[in-house]
């Protein structure tokens, strides 16, 4: 049983999102008076290094067609991948594969989009979606201006489509610094200006650019990098925030007819 979120769906020890909250407090400068004076020196290191790297603002929340874009060049391997007896050869960084230690510390079941939180010209912005259903890079017109990039929007006419048939012009695009896990690339991103409950959708065309393969079982985005294959986790309890909805509880109407049949007996007995 998970103390933290005082469920069945894993134990305590192996709690992920546990994990992640206590080193968060840690890097605030929180509860570091019950460490080790090896580890108080360890962190004050890391302090020192973080004031060059650490991004100057987090955000939480601000209330077509894609693009091909030109990744940097990575060292090519070969992997063989058999399905039904056809063999094909990719070209990886290594290779990328979820197991049943990726999934501890996530609460199950569950159905949980993958939400991250990535670096966008230098302020953190949560509550980013991961959606290789996507064909385009989405970002709020708010989020721009939070970030007072404004003048770097570029006026371009462009249609996206959802998957109701709906279409959505947008006019305006942006370039901008992504940076993941300390994997930077260029993003091109349409802007938006109606509200939604994301602060930017990462669709195929940065998914693909980072050669990036997303999990939402595992609640984690793997990608390949020159020191080897990285791992961003998700953040299950924003996902779950996001796509909470209130419970609908259906009252029967049988005793409607029942009452009716109850109120015609009595009106008859009253005319005899």
């Amino acid at each position: 049983m998970c103390k933290y979120h005082d469920s069945h769906g894993h134990k305590t020890k192996d709690c992920r999102q546990l994990r992640e909250e206590v080193g968060r407090l840690f890097n605030n400068g929180n509860l570091r008076e019950f460490l080790r004076d090896r580890a108080k020196n360890h962190f004050r290191d890391a302090d020192k290094q973080a004031e060059e790297e650490e991004p100057q603002h987090v955000i939480n929340m601000i209330i077509g067609g894609g693009d091909i874009s030109q990744g940097p060049m990575i060292k090519r391997n070969k992997v063989s991948i058999t399905r039904k007896k056809c063999t094909r050869d990719y070209a990886l960084e290594g290779t990328i594969s979820f197991n049943d230690e990726d999934a501890k510390g996530i609460m199950q079941p569950h159905n949980d989009a993958l939400v991250i939180s990535v670096l966008i010209s230098k302020p953190r912005f949560k509550r980013v979606l991961i959606d290789p259903g996507s064909s385009a890079n989405i970002i709020r017109s708010r989020v721009v201006e939070q970030l007072g990039l404004q003048d770097q929007i570029v006026p371009v006419v462009r249609v996206l489509n959802g998957f109701n048939m709906a279409c959505k012009t947008t006019k305006r695009e942006i370039t901008l610094l992504v940076n993941t896990a300390g994997t930077i690339q260029e993003t091109n991103f349409y802007v938006i200006e109606r509200d939604m409950r994301y602060n930017a959708v990462f669709g195929r065309p940065w998914v693909h650019n980072m050669r990036g393969v997303p999990s939402t079982l595992h609640q984690a985005l793997k990608f390949p990098a020159s020191e080897g294959v990285k791992t961003v986790y998700g953040e299950q309890s924003a996902a779950k925030e996001i796509s909470a909805v209130d419970e609908v509880i259906l009252v029967p109407a049988v005793s409607t007819s029942r009452t009716r049949s109850r109120s015609e007996r009595n009106k008859l007995n009253s005319n005899h």
